[in-house]
C-alpha cells in the first residue's frame, strides 16, 4: 500500500520540484556511484531474523530494493520520503521487479508510524534534511522494536569532500547568486560534525550508538560528467538560471575544474562518510 501525505517546507519544495527531478533523471549514474553504499547497508542486514525494513530518504529506492531481493517473500520494505518523482520511479522499479516494497510520501520528522513496527531502519544520505533532527530521530525510535537497529550513513566534513564542492567552487565567481552552505543547516554536510550526530541520537533516545569514519572509493562514466556537474547540487538549481553565453562559460569552467578526477573513462573520487549504528532500547 503506498500512503500519500502532505509534505511542506523548504526541503519538501526542493525535492519535489528541481532537485527531485534532476535525481529521477540521473538515478542511473547516481545509482552507480553510491552502490558501495547501497551494499555496505544491504550487507549488514540480518536477513535470517529481519522482517521489516524502513528506509528513510528513500529516493529512486535503489537501496532498499537491494534489501528487499535480500529478504524475499517473507520480508517487507517500506521506503519513506518527502520527494513524489523520486518515489514515484522508485514504486515504478518495484511493480517491475514483483518487489514486496511499498513507498510513504511524507517527513519521517513528523510521519504517524505504527509503534514499535521496524526490525531495522537504515538510510543512504537521506537523514541530513530534517529541519528537527532530535524531533526526527525520536519519531522513528518509537517506530522502532525493542532492540531494533538504527544504521545510516551520511557524509562528513565539506573539506573532506572536495569533490562533492567542486562545482558549486569552480561556479562561484561566475553565479553571484549561487547559494551558499550553512553550516549545521539541512542538507548534505548537516552530519558532518561526529559529537553533534551522538547528541542527536543520544537525546532522541537512542542507545549504544557507534559513529565509525569510512571512506569509499566511487566511480562514475566520464561521459555522464556534464549531466552531472550542470543539474545536481547547487549548481544545477542556478544554472538554468542564467543566460547562454555564462551558462556555456561555467559548463566549460566548471569542466576543466573536475579534470583532476577524470581517469580515462571514468570519474573516480573518494566519498569521506560516517557510518552510524544505534539501538532502540
Amino acid at each position: 500500500m503506498n500512503i500519500t501525505q502532505q509534505v511542506d517546507g523548504e526541503q519538501a519544495m526542493l525535492w519535489n520540484g528541481s532537485a527531485g527531478r534532476a535525481w529521477v533523471e540521473s538515478q542511473a549514474v547516481l545509482d552507480q556511484m553510491f552502490k558501495p553504499f547501497e551494499d555496505l547497508l544491504a550487507e549488514a542486514v540480518n536477513v535470517r531474523s529481519v522482517l521489516r525494513v524502513l528506509d528513510v530518504g528513500c529516493g529512486t529506492g535503489s537501496t532498499m530494493l537491494t534489501v528487499a531481493r535480500l529478504l524475499g517473500a517473507k520480508g517487507r520494505c517500506i521506503g519513506i520520503d518527502i520527494s513524489a518523482p523520486m518515489l514515484a520511479a522508485a514504486q515504478a522499479q518495484a511493480e517491475r521487479e514483483g518487489a514486496p516494497a511499498s513507498f510513504i510520501c511524507a517527513d519521517a520528522q513528523i510521519h504517524a508510524f505504527e509503534p514499535a513496527s521496524f526490525d531495522t531502519i537504515i538510510s543512504r544520505f537521506g537523514v541530513m534534511f530534517f529541519d528537527d533532527s532530535v524531533r526526527a530521530f525520536a519519531n522513528l525510535r518509537c517506530a522502532a522494536k525493542s532492540g531494533a537497529e538504527l544504521r545510516f550513513i551520511a557524509w562528513r566534513s565539506a573539506e573532506e569532500n572536495p569533490f562533492m564542492t567542486t562545482a558549486e567552487r569552480a561556479a562561484a565567481p561566475l553565479l553571484p547568486n549561487m547559494p551558499t552552505r550553512a553550516p549545521n543547516a539541512p542538507g548534505q554536510f548537516a552530519f558532518a560534525d561526529q559529537h553533534r550526530v551522538h547528541r542527536i541520537l543520544e537525546e532522541s533516545g537512542w542507545a549504544d550508538i557507534d559513529i565509525q569514519p569510512i571512506d569509499v572509493a566511487c566511480t562514475f562514466p566520464e561521459q555522464e560528467l556534464i549531466r552531472y556537474l550542470s543539474q545536481l547540487g547547487p549548481l544545477g538549481r542556478v544554472l538554468h538560471q542564467a543566460d547562454e553565453p555564462t551558462r556555456t562559460e561555467v559548463i566549460e569552467t566548471v569542466r576543466a575544474a573536475f579534470d583532476p578526477y577524470v581517469d580515462g573513462a571514468e570519474v573516480r573520487f573518494n566519498a569521506a562518510c560516517w557510518m552510524v549504528v544505534a539501538r532502540a532500547p
